[in-house]
């Protein structure tokens, strides 16, 4: 997999996630299982240079 491959494939998780975390009971195990797997994908992007103020739905 190339780095652009990869790169898509993080913010398409990203973006899908949210989408998740929004239908979600922000107190639901769920919920808080998906908020670290958000975390690591925010600390993943942003080392890759990717800027998330677009793409950040939650802003946590």
């Amino acid at each position: 997999m190339t780095e652009k491959e990869m790169l898509q494939k993080n913010i398409e998780e990203f973006s899908r996630l949210q989408n998740y975390m929004i239908l979600s009971e922000k107190d639901s195990e769920a919920y808080k299982v998906m908020k670290d797997r958000y975390i690591e994908l925010k600390v993943i992007l942003t080392a890759c240079g990717i800027h998330l103020t677009e793409l950040d739905k939650i802003k946590e």
